[in-house]
């Protein structure tokens, strides 16, 4: 048996309410957002393409659509809970596992988070050996922040040091690091006595949570989108085994 999440909760409900018409995969990105606003605008709530606490309890009172032309009775839907990460983590998280291809080819999942993101970054990024860690976090805030500004190149890891706002360490935040030749740019899990724990791409070749040194972290490097939801928490202290220690980014 398979649990339900937030997301596939909200856009079922938004298919039953006729707002959203993208699939039904979970994923709470552009169309959901969209779908968000159209229903929020058809109740007279106010329009945030977020899913807040009036535009779910509304949620729960659209009745389950039929194809047969028939009205069903009203039932008042159980809301499963929200996970308290913020979107665009959840959005890296379904990436984990994603790698590049050894040789000429490449994974055209990694060479689609630039098509996706269009521009000069579509025709320039053909070729996954090229690092991809800014591209990784570029293209999770485009999905689940389409109004967030990005960095006017984020494919630069160091550039991403002047996105959004700067934070204190809590999950989600982004992470901008130093290296010799370059940066590498990740998101906060964790942390232990010497090491952050971080979510992001091109860590040995693949989206992997590794162990990155603290002294590597920049002057400013603790990022969070100004369009998202407010930071919450702090600091989450993990042992040394939380994440194995990160041996490339590049």
């Amino acid at each position: 048996m398979t649990t339900q999440t937030f997301g596939e909760w909200a856009i079922g409900k938004l298919r039953d309410a006729g707002a959203y018409a993208g699939a039904y995969d979970g994923v709470e990105g552009r169309q959901y957002i969209e779908a968000l606003k159209r229903f929020q605008y058809s109740r007279g709530l106010k329009v945030t393409g977020r899913a807040d606490d009036d535009t779910v309890i509304a949620l729960r009172l659209v009745p389950k659509r039929r194809t047969d032309g028939t009205t069903p009775d009203l039932v008042v839907a159980e809301v499963p809970p929200k996970i308290t990460e913020p979107v665009w983590l959840r959005d890296a998280r379904r990436y984990l596992g994603v790698k590049e291809i050894p040789g000429p080819k490449s994974n055209p999942i990694i060479l689609g988070f630039a098509k996706k993101l269009g521009g000069w970054i579509a025709s320039w990024y053909t070729n996954d050996d090229t690092p991809w860690c800014g591209l990784f976090v570029a293209n999770n805030i485009a999905t689940t922040l389409p109004e967030e500004p990005m960095p006017a190149n984020p494919l630069a890891a160091l550039n991403w040091k002047k996105f959004g706002k700067e934070v204190e360490p809590r999950v989600g935040a982004i992470l901008v690091f130093g290296r010799k030749g370059g940066g590498h740019v990740g998101y906060y899990l964790g942390e232990d006595a010497t090491d952050f724990h971080v979510l992001g791409a091109n860590q040995d070749n693949a989206v992997t949570i590794k162990r990155i040194p603290k002294e590597r972290l920049e002057k400013g490097g603790v990022r969070w989108p100004t369009t998202g939801e407010a930071p919450t928490g702090g600091r989450v202290a993990l042992t040394p085994g939380g994440a194995a220690s990160s041996k490339s980014e590049a």
